[in-house]
């Protein structure tokens, strides 16, 4: 039933990929050939053509292989009948008989986080959310847009290796779709983050420091460049940052294809999901 794509199917299989999530077709193919990359793209065939598909893109977690779901979607037409929750039996079959330890996803919508559970999937890898004023310091120093994909590796290495992490093909599309939203990254000796300016807020969707004045230096060298005096953040469950601050969220989900490992301190962060 599942089998990979071929070079021929890209063009069909970047139709159902807007089709489910919008974008662009020219998007959709860098996801497919980039970021997951040949080999790893798997479809359901019927004589109309794909109407199913899954990117199990490579990751890594505390040395053990594993993939990242990615464009998991059905045509329209097909829904309700089935079809994902044996293709998703059947990938996990083939990528255990490949040394895979475990497959990790984000459910696109609140709803999808039972349908997975269902399907072998438990929570993992949850969200804090938190709000703070960012005082004003005109002597904070940071750098601003001075890190690279492989510097993103190289840090996420450093401040988080309990994280999934991707190859440096993943992390040069990740940065260049955030990039395009307007993500500004920050970034001292002492740790990084990745904000928006949104009005008088800065969003941090990743922040990372050795402690919280490491991060509030950070946020006051953002506030000295943007003038926004506010900080709504968001942290890996597991982070030290601000303890006792913000709400849990849900946010990953994982599956395991042998043995279940401790991942309570593990963290999963942009993967190419930022709307």
């Amino acid at each position: 039933m599942v089998c990979v794509a071929q070079p021929a199917d890209i063009p069909a299989l970047c139709q159902l990929f807007v089709q489910a999530f919008g974008g662009t077709v020219e998007m959709a193919r860098q996801v497919m050939e980039e970021f997951a990359g040949a080999g790893n793209v798997y479809l359901v065939r019927q004589e109309g053509g794909p109407v199913a598909m899954l990117c199990a893109v490579p990751v890594t977690l505390n040395g053990r292989k594993g993939a990242y779901y990615y464009g998991v979607c059905t045509d329209k037409s097909q829904q309700g009948k089935g079809i994902m929750s044996q293709m998703l039996k059947e990938v996990g079959e083939v990528l255990k008989g490949q040394g895979y330890a475990f497959a990790t996803l984000i459910p696109a919508s609140e709803s999808l986080f039972d349908f997975y559970a269902q399907r072998g999937f438990e929570k993992a890898m949850g969200l804090r959310c938190l709000q703070r004023p960012i005082r004003r310091n005109l002597w904070a120093q940071a750098d601003f847009d001075a890190v690279t994909a492989r510097n993103l590796r190289l840090l996420r290495s450093k401040y988080a290796h309990n994280s999934v992490m991707l190859n440096d093909k993943g992390y040069v599309l990740v940065l260049t779709d955030l990039y395009s939203m307007g993500a500004t990254i920050v970034s001292t000796d002492e740790g990084y983050g990745i904000y928006f300016k949104k009005d008088d807020i800065l969003d941090f969707v990743e922040l990372f420091a050795e402690s919280d004045r490491a991060a509030e230096n950070l946020m006051e060298a953002a506030r000295d460049k943007t003038g926004a005096e506010q900080a709504q953040i968001t942290l890996g469950a597991s982070q030290n940052l601000f303890l006792g601050d913000g709400k849990p969220k849900d946010y990953g989900m994982i599956s395991f294809f042998g043995e279940p490992f401790d991942v309570s301190e593990s963290y999963m962060r942009l993967m190419l999901d930022m709307e």
